[in-house]
């Protein structure tokens, strides 16, 4: 016989969730959270997943919600149990990856008397949330009326915004009184706030006078109806369109790989470049020098299209647009001329000269971080979920193709935290393989990501270990100082054999490019476990290698 939590705070709970079909909960265990987890694994609707350490949980849960696009909850126990989830929310803060964060707490009155796991909880995450609720206790008046409502007010407020909202639920012992039925809760009107756009007449005239008109698209999701809308605007040359390898964008005609374009500009090239129009989609930009060139550029007018956030990253910020994209381009196309423009000619000249040189680097270029990251992109399968990790990953990716693929990183604050539990979330609910690319830091550093049952087993980790954070070497300034090694780069001679073997992948090493070549062949096919290669690189001069390919692109 199945039995249910006492506590009507968590039935209201589960009877909501329900209501919105969320039905995925990460829960990481504990004694203050026992009522939830014994309710919903209970409860048929929900699929539960155990996820011992909190930090890493919360980025699993992300990554879930990333695959689902629509919110995921997440539950843990009292006291720094909450505090770990702080790195993930902040991440899905600025990604706008929907997570509804389910805290237990000690009852109101237990804070700051010095009770076991008991820290200030409520608005814990107020910086970095889209809403911020507290549940009243069962016991205290009209309870069930107003937790009702907090928790629909909640639940809708993290569809409306697609981010991290956070309900606090104080529970007075005892904790584990147990029921054999349920309450029945009446059905609920859903009232989610859905905007409506408006063309303001003044952009089609900017448009339409527009000579020189650039749209850089940041990090966003593969999104087949934009692809088409952008495609038009390329077909007879009037726009530049700027893409990054997370921008999830494939038409041939755009312009991926910016850094292999304008890396070694100079200031006349960015006065030469500038756009008079700039368009800007979706959310964080990898490259910096995209950044300086545009900071520099000024461009008479800038909009900006995303439904939340309105960021005047270059500033010249003159156009919140505050809606989807392809609402957006949906409606401009019906108002505007489409004539060929010498701005894309311009463009195009450059990539030709630029792709030319990449082409001939890359075929003198020996085994390295570099060549692994041609050799992969020419290797990987079509049609797979494709994961990098922060810092030199992700830059990697940018001068290589992987665009046959649906590509992900954690670019909303851009840490090296999380990567790998991020994309084992996304495994878990993903029937197609999961592939992750990491550097070795990043992947020591989340290793609890693979501390779960539920990985599948065409998931795929490619860790490139070239011995630290070899990303300090490649950016300007850390080299300068004697703390390079031991407290910034961080040196180690650790491999990931051990770690494969203790979480049940199998494990393979390759440490030349007939190896590497080899080895790829079979990497990707099915098996009856995930798979983990490891690349090695220590003791090459990566960082060299990259920076001799920026000055051979001169």
């Amino acid at each position: 016989m199945k039995q249910f939590s006492s506590k009507r705070s968590i039935q209201i709970l589960a009877h909501l969730l329900k209501e919105y079909e969320i039905f995925d909960l990460v829960i990481s265990p504990g004694s203050r959270n026992a009522p939830l987890a014994i309710h919903f694994s209970e409860t048929d609707a929900f699929n539960c997943y155990s996820i011992v350490d909190e930090r890493s949980a919360a980025f699993v849960g992300m990554g879930m919600a990333k695959n689902l696009k629509k919110p995921v909850a997440i539950t843990c126990t009292s006291g720094s149990a909450a505090a770990n989830y702080y790195p993930a929310i902040t991440e899905a803060f600025y990604q706008n990856t929907p997570l509804l964060i389910l805290t237990a707490d000690r009852p109101s009155d237990y804070v700051d008397i010095f009770d076991g796991q008991t820290i200030r909880q409520k608005d814990l995450y107020q910086q970095h949330s889209y809403g911020d609720f507290q549940l009243l206790e069962d016991e205290k008046e009209n309870a069930d009326e107003e937790n009702f409502a907090t928790i629909k007010k909640a639940i809708e407020l993290c569809f409306e915004k697609q981010g991290p909202v956070h309900i606090n639920i104080p529970l007075a012992e005892p904790l584990y009184q147990l029921v054999s039925e349920q309450p029945k809760y009446p059905a609920v009107e859903k009232t989610i706030k859905k905007k409506n756009y408006e063309l303001p007449s003044n952009l089609i005239a900017e448009w339409n006078t527009a000579k020189r008109i650039l749209i850089l698209v940041g990090t966003r999701d593969y999104s087949e109806e934009l692809e088409m809308q952008l495609s038009q605007l390329v077909k007879n040359h009037s726009v530049v369109v700027l893409k990054e390898a997370n921008s999830n964008l494939r038409h041939d005609k755009f312009f991926g790989h910016i850094d292999r374009y304008i890396f070694n500009f100079t200031e006349a090239d960015f006065q030469n470049y500038a756009p008079d129009l700039l368009i800007t989609i979706g959310q964080n930009v990898v490259s910096k020098k995209i950044k300086q060139f545009l900071r520099s550029a000024k461009p008479k007018n800038h909009w900006h299209i995303h439904e939340v956030w309105q960021p005047d990253t270059f500033f010249s910020l003159t156009e919140k647009i505050e809606t989807k994209a392809e609402q957006f381009f949906g409606k401009l196309l019906n108002h505007i001329t489409l004539e060929p423009k010498a701005y894309y000619n311009l463009w195009d000249v450059l990539r030709d000269k630029k792709d030319v040189k990449h082409e001939e680097f890359c075929l003198k270029t020996q085994y390295s971080d570099f060549k692994f990251f041609e050799i992969l992109s020419q290797k990987l399968p079509e049609n797979i979920n494709l994961h990098f990790s922060n810092s030199s990953a992700i830059r990697y990716a940018q001068l290589f193709d992987f665009q046959k693929n649906n590509i992900y990183c954690n670019r909303g604050t851009s840490g090296i935290d999380g990567s790998t539990s991020t994309a084992m979330g996304f495994a878990m609910k993903s029937p197609k393989q999961t592939v992750l690319v990491t550097g070795d830091l990043s992947f020591f550093y989340d290793i609890n990501g693979l501390w779960n049952n539920y990985i599948p087993p065409y998931t795929r980790i490619i860790v490139f270990n070239n011995g630290g954070g070899d990303i300090f070497k490649i950016i300007p300034g850390p080299d300068s100082t004697n703390a390079l090694d031991e407290f910034i780069l961080t040196k180690h001679h650790k491999t990931t054999e051990l770690m494969a073997k203790n979480f049940g992948f199998s494990y393979t090493k390759v440490e030349d490019e007939d190896t590497l070549f080899r080895v790829l062949d079979n990497f990707f096919k099915s098996d009856t476990q995930p798979k983990i290669l490891e690349v090695n690189t220590q003791g090459i001069e990566n960082a060299q290698i990259l920076k001799d390919y920026f000055q051979f692109l001169k």
